[in-house]
């Protein structure tokens, strides 16, 4: 039986398809149950070179990084040992890979802008942020990437259903599609998530964290 603290069986894995492929993310708690399935290995990168693991060899590695590396990784403890949280999990037998879609959604939208009104440049809660067409749908303005921005409450109003020229106010940075979701991009900015970076081909990857 497994009792890791919920941060550590909630934390994110990357899932590559048996090509070494990104194809999603799961937590922590998904990626062992594919491992004790044995659907799944576990995929580690030691000097540019992938090692791989099954339950019981990953629970030999997890003993001796339990002396030796503790610091450097999350810990889940069952009943006779401790395992290391993994951060890769390889499919053994899945070969498909996702569709290059990325979602334009709210959450997106805030991680792309990283919380930064895109007129003032100042950071806020998304309880304090808003969506602004930057050419207004009044005006004719469409709901897409490239005329949805993050806007303060503040300057939302004083832009109100004008253009940023019509309001004497300035785009901080011009609004693209990401060719990456985001939130993934965000995510990478944390150390504990360094193994990933070389998975994460923009060309194929396209699947948003989920809550």
């Amino acid at each position: 039986m497994i009792f890791g603290e919920r941060t550590s069986l909630d934390s994110r894995v990357l899932v590559l398809n048996k090509h070494y492929s990104a194809v999603r993310i799961v937590s922590v708690r998904r990626a062992l149950t594919l491992l004790v399935k044995e659907i799944a290995e576990i995929i580690t990168v030691e000097d540019s070179n992938y090692m791989s693991y099954d339950f019981a060899s990953w629970r030999e590695v997890s003993e001796f990084r339990s002396k030796y590396q503790r610091e450097h990784h999350e810990w889940i403890r069952c009943v006779r040992f401790e395992l290391a949280a993994p951060r890769i999990v390889r499919l053994l037998f899945y070969d498909r890979l996702p569709k290059t879609v990325v979602r334009l959604t709210r959450r997106n939208i805030y991680a792309r802008d990283k919380n930064r009104c895109q007129y003032c440049g100042n950071k806020f809660s998304t309880s304090e942020l808003s969506l602004d067409h930057i050419i207004p749908r009044s005006n004719g303005g469409s709901t897409n990437w490239n005329n949805i921005v993050c806007a303060c409450l503040k300057c939302n109003v004083k832009k109100g259903g004008r253009t940023p020229e019509q309001a004497g106010m300035r785009l901080i940075t011009e609004p693209v599609k990401p060719k990456q979701p985001p939130v993934v991009t965000l995510q990478l900015t944390s150390e504990k998530y360094a193994s990933w970076r070389q998975f994460l081909n923009a060309a194929y990857w396209n699947v948003e964290l989920r809550d």
